[in-house]
């Protein structure tokens, strides 16, 4: 009552004498107070001092995970900052504070306000003519581009921001580059070209560097190990993929940063899934899924409820897959996210394994379609191997189509050095082989799945293939 009947003026006084005298209190203690100095700066109209105590606020918010409070912070900090003299330094603060709100904004999937305010932030950038910060933009617009599923543009964004930096000799933004680059090429499927720009990542945050945030939401020391495994994961080279995903966790955990460990568990969870192990692979997955929620990153949902969903179809646990599937596959629609394909993919096999056939293959159109138009060459792999399934299970036997899509699968497969795919293939092939009475084909397919399988200690699918082996045997 007494605050509310205080003129405008006396307020605005009260406010700046209320940080002078947390300032003069505690001058060793602002990062415990910055919150209360950021709110009373800007009550009290202290511009100079409110546009880094917001920034701050918000810095220290993105680091336990708060993005939408740290939104808050980073857009009071531009409002302070457009009472201050138009000049070089206010300038290249309405940069930092962008590229800092941008990474607020990401993963609350509010992707078009995050385009537009890039956009403003590479005019000012290029005004500048400050080679550093327009390359973080660009580095911010790769990573853009690739949520969205538009990898060429990732990686033209990408490579930009990459040779400014090796220009420049800014090794943080090279790694963080590569980093984008890394994303773009895996999602065309390029894993070993991915894998070779990860690694640069990797050995660039590497010591002292690994509990580095970067401006990042997720460290990148651990979110570069976290794609570079799944690399492996679709190479079929798992015991080096879990090698980089044990540091990555031990970073996480490390500094106990809910994001971080969020992306380790999922990176473990994926990487364990792809190679059939589904008692180390639920529970990681979950426990992803469950820091995802607890900490507000609506943007990886869909991302971990694909993965989770998959693994719940291999352990045959449908009535589990389809109501998560189906909000992780509308989110990703509405957002027109790179991982809709996944989440289509995904939903497609539960409902092949369900039994509805016509569901399934209209997802397995739909992935292929989207997988086609974003040059996802690795997707496109599993969505034909998901319409050779199908076909291959229909009543009548649609032999020849089945036959088709497997070999165009397979194909692809070898052409992105995918061995567990191939793996799959071959096996399909040999049961399809069976079916139609070509045992000697059928005897090849499976010999070549089984060594494969073996080879890559991908054992849940051992059992299935050596029974189907046997049969030819038998005949």
């Amino acid at each position: 009552m007494a605050y509310g009947s205080l003129l405008l003026e006396r307020r605005r006084v009260l406010h700046t004498r209320i940080v002078e005298a947390l300032e003069a209190l505690a001058p060793d203690r602002g990062a415990e107070q910055v919150e209360r100095l950021a709110h009373h700066a800007l009550r009290g109209e202290v511009w100079g001092k409110a546009v880094p105590y917001c920034r701050q606020a918000g810095e220290k918010a993105m680091a336990r995970s708060a993005h939408r409070e740290a939104m808050e912070y980073f857009e009071q900090a531009l409002r302070a900052l457009a009472h201050l003299p138009e000049q070089r330094d206010t300038r290249e603060q309405a940069v930092d504070i962008r590229l800092a709100l941008r990474s607020a904004l990401n993963p609350l999937g509010d992707f078009g306000r995050v385009l537009r305010s890039l956009r403003e932030t590479e005019s000012l950038a290029a005004a500048l003519d400050d080679p550093h910060r327009l390359g973080q933009v660009a580095r911010a617009l790769s990573n853009h581009f690739y949520l969205r599923g538009a990898s060429d543009q990732a990686i033209a964004a990408g490579q930009r921001a990459l040779d400014l930096g090796t220009a420049s000799g800014d090794v943080i933004l090279q790694a963080l580059a590569n980093l984008g680059l890394g994303y773009a090429y895996h999602a065309q499927g390029a894993y070993r070209r991915a894998s070779d720009c990860l690694g640069q990542t990797v050995a660039a945050l590497d010591g002292a560097r690994r509990h580095e945030r970067c401006g990042q939401v997720i460290l990148p020391a651990v979110n570069s190990r976290v794609w570079l495994a799944w690399c492996h994961a679709e190479l079929g080279t798992f015991t080096e993929g879990s090698a980089i995903m044990e540091e990555g966790q031990q970073i996480a955990e490390a500094i106990g940063h809910p994001g971080s460990c969020m992306a380790a568990s999922w990176g473990i969870g994926l990487l364990s899934l792809r190679q059939g192990d589904l008692r180390r692979a639920l529970p990681r997955l979950e426990r992803a899924m469950g820091i995802c929620q607890d900490a507000g990153l609506p943007t990886w949902f869909p991302r971990i409820a694909a993965a989770l969903g998959a693994a719940y179809t291999l352990g045959g646990r449908i009535a589990d897959v389809v109501p998560l599937l189906t909000q992780a596959m509308e989110q990703a629609t509405a957002t027109e996210s790179v991982y809709q394909t996944q989440c289509h993919l995904a939903l497609g096999e539960a409902q092949l394994l369900a039994g509805r056939m016509e569901e399934a293959h209209t997802l397995a159109k739909r992935t292929l379609v989207l997988a086609r138009e974003r040059q996802e060459r690795g997707h496109e792999a599993y969505a034909l191997r998901l319409l050779s399934d199908i076909a291959a299970r229909r009543e009548p036997l649609e032999s020849d189509q089945a036959g088709e899509y497997y070999c165009q699968a397979l194909a692809l497969a070898e052409e992105s050095g995918m061995r567990p795919l191939q793996a799959h293939c071959h096996l399909g092939l040999g049961t399809l082989y069976i079916k139609t009475g070509r045992q000697e084909r059928a005897h090849t397919a499976l010999s070549t799945a089984m060594e494969m399988y073996r080879a890559m200690a991908m054992a849940f699918w051992l059992p299935q293939t050596e029974a189907a082996l046997a049969q030819v045997e038998g005949c």
